[in-house]
């Protein structure tokens, strides 16, 4: 079997893999104010599936990229075939939460969502096929660190769980592994795209995603901050507002 058609296989093994997960999940019990409507009943399911994602993915990112020797000082060809398959992982889940939207019929309320996997898949298949930049993709996934703590967020928001007390103390661990796990790499990645890529070919087209998912993140970021630590300066929101896949 030659390389890009295991590759494939592997992304399309995790693809059905999380879909699976997201079937188990579902027998999960849910709070009551989460199973009176079917929107958040699906949204809560899904972000069950995405805190799974994050914790693997964010610890093995994390982990993986240390035991890569020069790894940070070469995200261009610098690999390994636990980066490889950490990307494919990652890029099945991308896919499978697409797909989700889709067919739940949630495209108009998470096309952020859409627009953000799009990019995300389109950069880890590059790093998948090509075997460059796989470096760089483990370390673009230390946002998955972050994502566990947001996710917990989200979860104690829509489901208005009654831990006030654990809801600050994450709000709190959230900003910080904000900017640990998000900004930080985020700001290394742009760096060295910058200073060491060339921008031509597979450089230029991640370099051109990167400049995208630096705005996305500084409007999350800008979000988060109104809303956790500035709640005066939040709009006033529409009965539909809980409709939207992302609660500010």
């Amino acid at each position: 079997m030659g390389p890009w058609l295991r590759s494939a296989g592997l992304v399309a093994g995790w693809t059905l893999a999380f879909g699976l997960l997201r079937r188990a999940l579902s027998l999960s019990p849910l709070p009551a104010h989460v199973r009176r409507d079917a929107t958040r009943t699906w949204r809560w399911r899904n972000l069950l599936v995405s805190f799974v994602h994050s914790v693997v993915a964010g610890i093995w990112a994390v982990a993986g990229i240390w035991r890569i020797p020069g790894a940070f000082s070469d995200l261009v060809h610098a690999s390994s075939p636990a980066g490889h398959l950490l990307l494919c992982f990652s890029a099945g889940y991308f896919l499978h939460d697409s797909f989700d939207i889709i067919v739940c019929q949630q495209s108009q309320a998470s096309w952020e969502y859409l627009v953000h996997h799009a990019m995300a898949i389109s950069g880890l298949l590059s790093g998948i096929w090509l075997n460059r930049f796989v470096a760089a993709g483990m370390l673009s996934l230390f946002v998955e660190v972050s994502n566990i703590f947001l996710t917990l967020r989200m979860m104690m928001r829509l489901g208005r769980l009654p831990f006030p007390t654990a809801y600050q103390v994450n709000k709190c661990v959230n900003l910080a592994v904000y900017f640990l796990f998000r900004l930080a790499p985020q700001a290394y990645l742009t760096w060295y795209f910058v200073r060491f890529v060339e921008m031509h070919g597979q450089g230029a087209f991640l370099m051109v995603n990167l400049v995208l998912l630096d705005g996305m993140i500084l409007v999350y970021f800008s979000r988060l901050l109104r809303s956790d630590f500035c709640p005066h300066t939040r709009r006033e929101q529409g009965p539909d507002s809980e409709k939207k896949f992302l609660i500010d």
